[in-house]
């Protein structure tokens, strides 16, 4: 955009807007929502357009227009430099240069900045694919910094560590997810994960004086009642079901709480319009249809005892 489509387009977006003495007594006009609007009435102003700031061509306009670029991570240099490769229209002097810059900056860099540059990617991408909080995030990641400090990763996965930091983490602020589904996105097993959890279990959490909560079928019940479009009455009645049979005996003690969640939530909506199948909450659950009509039975069992 040259010179004077900038004026027309700026004077064009003046004549649009409204007049000033419409506003109250003490004006004090933000942008919100790509709007010039006052905070006090609520009078608008204009439009507010972004991207369309005139270049700076002298120190002056330079200073008076400079913003503050973030910092695009949290650790390590912002600039890092490549070493000359064969294809690159430099001179030889250049590129041997260029070579040993980056050999001197890549020894500046600790390992544990190097653990963290392949860690971070990796960690955002699975709370991504699995909607986890931010809160939930930070967490994870305060876990698995203690981790790479501690140097636990020597010789282990760094997927590992980073599947049960996030899981730890889900754990301690008894968010409804379970190791499965943040095993599957990184592709890793459930014994590698479990091994990587021991540890932080035994050596981290204490020291961050966080606790750990096991998954209970209580919690679960929601988690499953929301994907199968169960109402939350049904839901409530469910848990209800679940902790009365509880009360009376029931075992629970080295069983998957999926089974106990599944089977209360087929027994809350069965005979009702919004019954499910046992194949479709058992698909859900991820369990089998088997575990689910033997944890219907112990729940009837236990709650209709006296």
């Amino acid at each position: 955009m040259n010179e004077h489509q900038y004026e027309h387009f700026r004077r064009s977006q003046k004549e649009e807007q409204y007049p000033e003495e419409n506003c109250c007594e003490n004006p004090q006009v933000e942008a919100l929502e790509g709007d010039n609007v006052c905070v006090n009435c609520g009078m608008v102003h204009g439009r507010d357009m972004v991207n369309l700031e005139r270049r700076a061509y002298t120190s002056e306009e330079v200073q008076n227009r400079r913003q503050t670029a973030p910092r695009w991570r949290e650790f390590g240099p912002r600039t890092t430099i490549p070493s000359a490769k064969k294809e690159d229209k430099m001179s030889a002097e250049r590129k041997t240069l260029f070579s040993r810059l980056s050999k001197i900056q890549n020894s500046l860099v600790s390992s544990i900045e190097r653990n963290f540059w392949e860690a971070k990617p990796k960690l955002k991408m699975l709370t991504s694919m699995l909607n986890i909080p931010n809160f939930i995030e930070e967490t994870a990641w305060k876990i698995y910094s203690e981790v790479a400090k501690k140097k636990l990763t020597m010789g282990r996965s760094i997927k590992g560590f980073i599947a049960a930091s996030l899981y730890a983490a889900i754990r301690v602020h008894e968010y409804p997810r379970i190791l499965d589904e943040v095993c599957k996105p990184l592709m890793i097993s459930r014994h590698k994960v479990i091994q990587s959890l021991g540890l932080i279990l035994k050596e981290i959490l204490p020291e961050l004086g966080l606790k750990y909560h096991p998954i209970t079928a209580e919690k679960l019940i929601y988690r499953l009642g929301s994907d199968l479009n169960i109402p939350i009455l049904l839901q409530k009645k469910a848990h209800d079901a679940l902790v009365n049979a509880s009360k009376h005996g029931l075992p629970r003690i080295g069983k998957d709480p999926r089974g106990f969640a599944a089977a209360s939530i087929y027994i809350a909506a069965r005979n009702t319009k919004h019954q499910k199948t046992q194949v479709q909450i058992a698909e859900k659950a991820g369990i089998t249809e088997v575990t689910l009509r033997s944890r219907k039975k112990e729940i009837k069992e236990y709650f209709n005892k006296k």
